[in-house]
């Protein structure tokens, strides 16, 4: 018996395809098995049988490696779903809310436009420059008063009234009442805010202007300054 023993442990650990080294439960039921048909087995036949025996059960039997793996494996095949793996104990995940849930659609909103405001005249007509210009456009030539300023007369500068048919292309178009004049673009910085107005008396009837910008004028108030 004891010669079958150290025949059987010398043959499990010259096997060389298990690494696993056999615990002593399996040999003594392995032994027992040898000493119930010794007269008909050899030690050779006995290591193959056991060798059978481990295989079988290394196969069968899970490896902790193995197990581990898989668990790995299955957790990371779940975060790669998910984006990022769940951290057990971890308190719930918040997610902000976008930009356009929480602000209102701004194209739906209206937005008010801005009222121009009205441009205050180059110049006023008095009721009786109205009359006299209205007069004009009614003749059988009707004809546009245009308002320029001329460089002559003692004080440098005074005022040059002309009918033309059309403005020019930057000439300002004054309306009042109805009736029309037009100012010379090079003469606006001279004339604007001034009142219009005509007068008549025994010796002459002119359109005559009342100018805030005038500094200076000659004596007989053709001419002026600004």
């Amino acid at each position: 018996m004891n010669t079958l023993r150290t025949s059987l442990t010398r043959s499990l650990r010259s096997y060389p395809v298990s690494p696993l080294v056999p615990c002593s439960s399996c040999i003594v039921s392995s032994s027992n098995a040898l000493l119930s048909w010794s007269s008909s087995s050899s030690p050779l036949r006995t290591s193959s049988r056991y060798s059978h025996h481990a295989s079988s059960s290394t196969t069968t039997r899970p490896s902790p490696l193995g197990s581990i793996r898989a668990a790995s494996s299955a957790s990371a095949s779940a975060s790669s779903l998910s984006g990022t793996a769940p951290v057990p104990g971890a308190p719930p995940i918040v997610v902000a809310a976008t930009a356009a849930s929480t602000h209102p659609n701004t194209s739906a909103t209206t937005k008010r436009r801005a009222v121009p405001k009205a441009r205050k005249a180059a110049i006023t007509l008095t009721p009786q420059a109205v009359t006299r210009i209205r007069s004009l456009l009614t003749s059988p030539t009707p004809k546009l008063i245009r308002i320029g300023v001329r460089n002559k007369g003692c004080a440098g500068m005074s005022y040059h009234l002309e009918y033309v048919d059309e403005p020019a292309r930057f000439d300002e178009v004054v309306e009042q009442d109805g009736v029309k004049v037009v100012v010379d673009s090079r003469a606006l910085f001279s004339v604007i805010g001034s009142e219009m107005d005509w007068q008549e008396n025994a010796l002459q009837a002119k359109f005559v202007f009342k100018n805030p910008n005038i500094k200076d004028a000659c004596g007989c108030g053709e001419s002026f300054i600004v």
